[in-house]
């Protein structure tokens, strides 16, 4: 087969994204955004319906298809209602980007300190919500001849030194172990590892008066910081028919801060 970048295209494609539709500049919109553009229809999820109708706008007025769905990922229920949408409205599903997550909430809590139902609460939002999630559309994606699962993890799991990042690392097993089990049905899994990204939340978290800045700035290969915009090319590669042959993988998009062989 020759290569053709009409390989980057989702026309005809529907995706799922999680997380979508909460703080202004975010990661979740960044990527619905860039799979619109790309050509897919995009449902944008959220916990907060208020965003994800706003984002869904946003594609929208700009000639793309999205509908914006109000979705709680701890809730078996709400997320099989989610896939059912996106069923409805756009005939399927194809592509799932598993970017909800709780963040600022929970990283700067000590791992000792969290209580039982904190830690609970971390790992149903973080790791249990994409599995949910996954469960849901992997029957769709088999019917419709295969699909594309990503996972959004971090590099602050490489080693985990949070709470946060003991999610993310086993988000990374969840995507490892789905990538085996569902390759047969042609439905690849792989996850993005962003380094430190400038969304709102991002900024939020590490101020330039931060002492993980700082450490940053002194390890770092090549650029300290990204753009939420920065991540959709990595995404756009996992999503369409150029990454066919790509699963069970992590692309660290973070400038070199892990740098692994």
């Amino acid at each position: 087969m020759t290569f053709s970048l009409d390989q980057f295209r989702l026309d005809g494609k529907v995706a799922i994204v999680t997380g979508a539709g909460g703080r202004g500049n975010s990661i979740g919109r960044a990527y619905a955004l860039g799979l619109a553009a790309a050509g897919a229809a995009v449902v944008v999820a959220d916990i907060n319906k208020d965003g994800a109708v706003s984002v869904a706008n946003e594609i929208i007025q700009a000639g793309g298809h999205a509908a914006g769905v109000q979705t709680d990922i701890t809730d078996r229920a709400s997320v099989e209602a989610m896939v059912a949408a996106a069923e409805k409205q756009f005939g399927g599903v194809d592509i799932l980007v598993n970017n909800a997550a709780l963040m600022v909430e929970i990283v700067a809590t000590p791992a000792i300190q969290h209580t039982t139902d904190q830690w609970n609460r971390a790992f149903a939002v973080n790791v249990t919500g994409a599995l949910h999630c996954a469960q849901a559309v992997a029957p769709l994606m088999a019917r419709r001849g295969g699909g594309k699962i990503i996972n959004q993890v971090s590099g602050g799991a490489y080693p985990p030194s949070t709470v946060y990042g003991i999610t993310k690392i086993a988000l990374v097993g969840l995507t490892t172990t789905l990538a085996r089990e569902l390759g047969s049905q042609k439905i690849n899994v792989n996850a993005i590892a962003p380094g430190n990204t400038m969304s709102d939340a991002g900024a939020l978290l590490t101020p330039d008066s931060s002492p993980f800045v700082k450490a940053l700035e002194a390890s770092i290969a090549m650029r300290m910081r990204g753009q939420p915009d920065e991540l959709v090319g990595p995404l756009l590669l996992l999503c369409s028919p150029a990454g066919d042959w790509m699963t069970g993988q992590v692309l660290h998009v973070d400038g070199g801060w892990i740098i692994r062989p």
